[in-house]
Parts: structure tokens; sequence; C-alpha cells
């Protein structure tokens, strides 16, 4: 087992790539911390991770340089996640899971101190194929699959008298008992969780929108807004730091494709931020460098 606990981000990061495949990342606002554990059984690879104030993320030049086989699970232990990939967003709360396909790109943030384990599995894991997996999507720990999943993976990593062939052999129960989950294409789903994903989904197709308020949002969803301010309090989240905070990612994505050319203002003011200065402000928070920063690292 191999364990580093450190707050130096470059030596994080550098084994993070070294037990996960290729990563980039970047510090957010507040004190970094970086914990990671390795642990493998067989052909099964798994990684603890603590972490605070980081954005870990593959880009397609990560995903270039080893696409990788295989799939991240991510079973989160503490705190809070944002896992995204390919418009799909997923906030992870103690208990719950999602799937991370490691042959495209994806993005992991932590605001404030979480723990999670990744565990590497195999594409040949899965009888269909992998097209019809569903990555990026929370699977709740109230589902009794999922909470069993978590109990036999922990207990096999605390129990220190299984061989080496037991914990391998826990480590495949634990495939057998998501798969079913993984590869549903459509699991029950409740309407409060129906409605809150068509809530995201009009914010992301309004982003650039000025009249994207809460009240608009409200209105156009059909409910009142304390409503809507419930339901994203429900989920962890404040309405207008949320929609603040996609309008960042959008302008990140497009710094990365800019020409050097390109004013930073006009690139703000397209997803919605009038005051460039604030724009400035909100940015460095949220990506831990300024815009002008970021576009020079991504060109």
């Amino acid at each position: 087992m191999n364990l580093i606990q450190q707050n130096d981000f470059a030596s994080w990061l550098s084994h993070i790539n070294r037990a996960c495949g290729p990563f980039a990342a970047r510090p957010l606002a507040g004190p970094f911390h970086g914990d990671l554990e390795e642990y493998q059984a067989g052909q099964l690879k798994l990684s603890t991770v603590t972490v605070s104030a980081a954005n870990l993320y593959r880009s397609a030049r990560e995903v270039r340089q080893h696409a990788g086989d295989w799939f991240y699970t991510v079973f989160q232990l503490a705190g809070e996640a944002v896992m995204e990939q390919e418009g799909q967003q997923a906030l992870l709360r103690p208990g719950d899971l999602t799937l991370i396909d490691a042959a495209r790109p994806c993005s992991f943030t932590w605001q404030q101190p979480a723990q999670q384990i990744s565990l590497l599995l195999p594409r040949a894991a899965f009888e269909q194929p992998c097209r019809s997996v569903a990555c990026a999507r929370r699977l709740s720990g109230s589902l009794a699959v999922i909470r069993l999943s978590h109990q036999l993976l922990a207990e096999s990593l605390r129990d220190t008298t299984l061989t080496a062939q037991e914990r391998e052999a826990a480590l495949e129960a634990v495939i057998c008992l998501l798969r079913p989950a993984i590869q549903a294409r459509d699991l029950p789903v409740s309407r409060r969780e129906r409605l809150f994903q068509q809530v995201m989904a009009l914010i992301d197709e309004q982003i650039q929108s000025e009249q994207l308020r809460p009240e608009w949002i409200a209105s156009e969803s059909g409910m009142s807004v304390r409503s809507l301010y419930r339901m994203f309090a429900e989920n962890g989240l404040v309405v207008a730091q949320y929609i603040k905070h996609r309008r960042l990612d959008f302008c990140a994505r497009a710094l990365r494709d800019a020409s050097p050319e390109e004013k930073l203002a006009a690139i703000a003011w397209r997803w919605g931020f009038t005051d460039h200065s604030h724009f400035s402000t909100a940015f460095r928070q949220r990506f831990g460098v300024s815009p002008g920063e970021y576009r020079k690292r991504h060109q």
C-alpha cells in the first residue's frame, strides 16, 4: 500500500498521474490539502483520495496521452464532489457513487475537504458495449445495491486477515453488485429529481441570456421562487451561485479555445458578465488564477 500526505500540489498531482493515469489540475480558492492511498488486488486497482480546494481534470490532451481502457468508479466517503463529463454533472455526497469514462474528458471538483475511493474497472467487466453505460450520473447511496457495494468495499479494505485472492474476490463481487445499476439506461427517478434535472438543463440552455434569474427560472419551470430555492438547497446548491459557476465554467472552456487576440472582456460579456472586474475576481476565486493566466496556460 502506497501513501502520500502533503500540501505540495505539484507532488500530489504527480502521484495522481502515476496511480490513475494522466490528469491536469488547478488549485481553487482556500487552503489545499491532498492525500492519496493506493491499493491493488490482482488486476483491480483503487485509490483513496482525500483532498480540498482542487479541480482535477482530463482534457483531450491528457486523454490522447493515455485514454485508459477502464472506468473510474467513484465512491464518495465524506464531503462533497462535483463530477462532470460531456455535459453531465453529478454532485456526490457521502454514500453516493458515479462512473467516469477514462477515455473521455472529465472534471472532478472539491471545494471543501472531501474523501472518495476511485476503483478502476476494466471495460471487460461489463456485459454490454461501453456506450450504453451512463457516466457522471449520481447513483444515490440510498439505493440498496450502492449501500451494499460500499459496505463490501469498506470491509474488504479494513479486514487485514483477508488474503490477496480473497480481496480480489471481494472486489469482483463489488463489480457484480454494481453492474446492473451502472448499465441501466433508465433508473427510477422521482418527479422532483426529474424537475431538478430539467431546471439544470434550462440553465445551460439559457446561460448566455440576461433574463437568467431565479424569478425567470421559477416561472418557466412552473414553480414558486421559494420552491426553486428549496430544491437547490436539497442538492447542496444556491441558485445564483450555481448560475455564476456555470457561466465561469463556460468562460473557462471558451478561454481554452480562444485566440490570443480575442479580448477577455468580450469573452466574459458573451457568457453574461458585464462587469470585467467582477468577472476577473470571480474567475480567480473559482479557478485559482486570473482569466489571462488561465488562457496562457492552455494555449
